[in-house]
């Protein structure tokens, strides 16, 4: 475990800790997304765009922009005409791609057991007066 600038130890639970701004690029749902595409394979903005449904433009770039920052993506701009772009994760993103697609999948793997909960709530909630 390394420590912070401060010669504490990260811990995500303290509120001014800067692993949890980290944990938040990796665990929006853009980020999460994205990383887990590019675990595929390398891809081009427009095909980046394609694969993750339902982003705009806007949030891909600065979702990309956050990841290359923080060292999980590479961007790949080549000299060419038209310019090409091409985006693939550093080995720091691919352990942290997995990660966040294990949860991910996860979540498909019980998403009938969390509507069965949601239910449940709902009906106990209700009949509460």
């Amino acid at each position: 475990m390394s420590v912070s600038e401060t010669g504490a130890r990260p811990d995500v639970n303290r509120p001014m800790c800067p692993s949890r701004l980290v944990l938040e690029h990796v665990t929006s749902r853009w980020g999460v997304l994205v990383l887990a595409a590019l675990l595929e394979r390398s891809y081009r903005f427009g095909e980046l765009r394609r694969e993750v449904g339902g982003v705009s433009e806007k949030m891909l770039a600065q979702t990309l922009q956050t990841l290359e920052r923080d060292g999980f993506v590479h961007r790949d701009a080549k000299p060419v005409i038209p310019p090409r772009v091409d985006y693939t994760l550093t080995d720091l993103g691919r352990e942290a791609a997995e990660q966040v697609w294990a949860l991910a999948r996860w979540t498909e793997r019980r998403l009938d057991a969390v509507r069965s909960a949601r239910e449940t709530y709902d009906e106990r909630k209700a009949h509460t007066p």
